[in-house]
């Protein structure tokens, strides 16, 4: 296994995030909830913006996370489910931490993964949040 800078083809990338989406998260949300999101991850010009990270198990993608703010915010973070618990998300995790620009890195964490990033070291900085139908706990991590 092996991470990638996406730079070019997004394509499987966010057909992964879109797939594990649907499978995980999207019981959590509303109807706008799941809209918003389909069509946040659809706008190529705005997923261009981002930094991609790939984890590829040949040439396959099982994770993905993706970062703004010069890798100070991360916006997407999903890891196909047959790699669930396999340290997929934590070497992810690090390759942002390896090209952040700050000390502190946040996240506005789905109701799925609060505990995911807990044990990544985040804490809570505010109350579950809920916008155009997603909902989302502020969270940050201060490095050392």
């Amino acid at each position: 296994m092996h991470i990638e800078k996406i730079e070019n083809d997004l394509g499987d990338a966010l057909d992964l995030v879109w797939k594990v989406f649907l499978k995980y998260e999207a019981s959590f949300y509303t109807k706008e909830g799941i809209e918003t999101f389909h069509k946040f991850i659809s706008d190529i010009d705005k997923m261009k913006t981002l930094t991609f990270y790939g984890m590829y198990d040949n040439e396959k993608i099982i994770g993905v996370i993706a970062t703004r703010n010069n890798g100070n915010h991360i916006t997407l973070f999903f890891v196909d489910g047959n790699y669930h618990k396999k340290g997929i998300g934590t070497k992810l995790f690090e390759k942002v931490i390896e090209n952040s620009t700050s000390r502190v890195i946040t996240v506005n964490s789905s109701v799925y993964a609060v505990e995911v990033y807990h044990k990544l070291g985040f804490v809570d900085i505010d109350t579950e949040k809920i916008e155009n139908g997603i909902r989302f706990t502020p969270m940050k991590i201060i490095l050392e």
